[in-house]
């Protein structure tokens, strides 16, 4: 952890203290602000725009992601927020054609391996972030978080005990003072928080330009006969504009790549949208609405470390790359969930620091790994790819379900495993938790809707649950157990679940607050279960 420069508030000075402040409220920071609440902190999170996201950005929610908000409670009201049928979209894949009135004979670009029955019990699904964020933030404040909008962090400090952060609001100029135990920067790619700590980021760099238009097309649906597909380049005009299928149509949005030595967001004022729109689609005299257009920069970066004291970087203000693959929110939200649980362990006392640097060890290498990835499709989508590209990119699958941790969160021998090792979910320490189908007192659920508040024990042997049980009585740790087996509350609903997690039926499998698996004994021959799990979990929260 970083040395940071005292700098405590000043005595008898009045200052308002909340456990954990969130700077930035969208995606990322109002997941992070749901997990808290979920863990019992109640974060303050300020946000300088006026509200959520009006626009229908970041689309594609992994199956990850979806089962992230399962696991709160909220899978069926943001799978609700779906307009129709997504998944044929998906399914469609990747395109390029010269326009959209030619889409019939495009090129399949890319066909991504997403999800699977026998692996999530969720599907992936498509919905602008200014559907889902509205969602996300009427609960996390329903469950106590308190979220200020028009409201921007001016300067902030910190000390070996807290963050002093100074606030102002948009509406009337007011400023307030805040300390918190600790800062989550969740405040995109520019990130303030990220410049005023002087990290640095290494990368590519910008690697291109775009402009993002959204527009209402009423026969564009029909000039491309209802073809199914996640994106497609049309490269036939003078600018090359790319459509996005998951955001819907009303509004659509493209984005047009510009060269900023010979052009700038300024020229491409509405008529040259509309002409941009019209070019891309192949219809010369298509009906056009620009509804809004936002400049961007594809871009990679990644922060050298995601922790300096009691701050920490989520989101694009740790790690940007270019949006191919979908992965920017994604990652981002389970950045917040990585980090949730481990603040909230530190916060209420059964937890060391150490448990907040595994975040840095966990979340930095996977946000550079996935970083590399969209980098590789991007080149690939762009016709700019380098020899050996397509043989170094992994599945999307792979990417956002089968990464493997190492760090001191994780008990286990050390090894040698790549962060991305394949869809490996085998039970493996330092892996998402396979997901088996079970029955609970005749409901049937996933082995995964066990996990969210608590390390949780799977085991079909009884001396590892009274093991669990007596350790549980014992420490700050929260610890439930749980025995599969044919005599008790939980049954197996097909699979063999310890098939699954790589342990026999005298083994036992810890798996952390997040779903991902911490400890595993394959045989269970341990000669002294108690003793093994008290000194196992006492090592991963140290």
């Amino acid at each position: 952890m970083t040395t940071v420069t005292p700098s405590a508030p000043a005595a008898g000075e009045e200052i308002e203290h909340v456990p954990v402040l969130i700077v930035g409220g969208g995606p990322v920071g109002l997941s992070t602000a749901l997990f808290l609440t979920r863990h019992g902190i109640k974060p303050l999170l300020v946000e300088r725009r006026d509200a959520t996201s009006l626009l229908p950005r970041a689309p594609g929610i992994q199956a990850r992601t979806l089962e992230l908000f399962r696991s709160v409670g909220l899978e069926d009201e943001i799978r609700a927020l779906e307009a129709g049928d997504t998944r044929p979209y998906f399914e469609g894949g990747i395109l390029r054609t010269r326009t959209l009135a030619e889409i019939d004979r495009a090129e399949v670009v890319e066909s991504p391996a997403l999800d699977g029955p026998d692996i999530s019990p969720v599907t992936i699904m498509g919905c602008g972030q200014d559907r889902y964020e509205r969602v996300l933030l009427r609960h996390a404040e329903e469950a106590g978080a308190t979220a200020l909008f028009r409201t921007e962090l001016v300067d902030f400090e910190q000390d070996a005990d807290g963050v002093t952060a100074t606030l102002r609001s948009r509406d009337d100029g007011t400023e307030r003072r805040v300390r918190a135990d600790h800062l989550v920067a969740a405040d995109g790619a520019s990130s303030p928080v990220r410049r005023k700590l002087g990290i640095a980021q290494h990368g590519r760099g910008t690697v291109f330009h775009a402009l993002s238009i959204y527009f209402r097309a009423p026969r564009l649906e029909e000039v491309m006969h209802d073809r199914k597909f996640i994106l497609c380049y049309a490269t036939g005009g003078p600018t090359v504009m790319t459509l996005s299928r998951l955001h819907g149509c009303d509004p659509w949005a493209g984005a047009a790549l510009y060269d900023p030595e010979r052009e700038s967001p300024a020229d491409f004022t509405e008529e040259r949208c509309v002409q941009v729109v019209r070019d891309a689609s192949g219809v010369p005299d298509l009906e056009v609405e620009i509804v809004a257009t936002v400049p961007w920069e594809g871009a990679q970066r990644v922060a050298e470390t995601f922790r300096v004291g009691r701050v920490f970087l989520a989101g694009d203000a740790g790690h940007v790359h270019p949006p191919a693959g979908g992965f920017g929110a994604n990652t981002g939200i389970h950045d917040g969930h990585n980090l949730a649980w481990k603040l909230a362990a530190v916060h209420h006392g059964w937890a060391g620091d150490g448990l907040l640097d595994s975040y840095d060890a966990e979340r930095r290498p996977l946000g550079t790994a996935m970083a590399e990835q969209a980098m590789l499709r991007n080149r690939i989508r762009h016709e700019i790819a380098e020899e050996g590209d397509r043989e170094r990119m992994v599945d999307d699958i792979v990417v956002t379900l089968g990464y493997r941790y190492t760090s001191s969160a994780v008990a286990g021998p050390a090894h040698a495993a790549p962060l991305l090792p394949g869809l490996d979910l085998s039970g493996a320490p330092g892996t998402r938790a396979p997901h088996v189908w079970l029955r609970r007192d005749g409901e049937r659920i996933s082995a995964l809707d066990l996990f969210g508040d608590a390390y949780t024990l799977l085991t079909a042997d009884a001396r590892w649950q009274e093991a669990a049980d007596a350790v549980a009585a014992g420490t700050p740790v929260p610890l439930r157990p749980h025995r599969i087996g044919p005599d008790g509350p939980l049954t197996e609903d097909g699979a063999d679940w310890a098939a699954a997690y790589g342990v026999s039926r005298t083994g036992a499998v810890l798996v952390r607050p997040d779903g991902f698996v911490a400890w595993r004994s394959a045989a269970g021959d341990e000669e002294d279960p108690r003793a093994t799990l008290r000194e196992t979990l006492a090592r991963l929260v140290a």
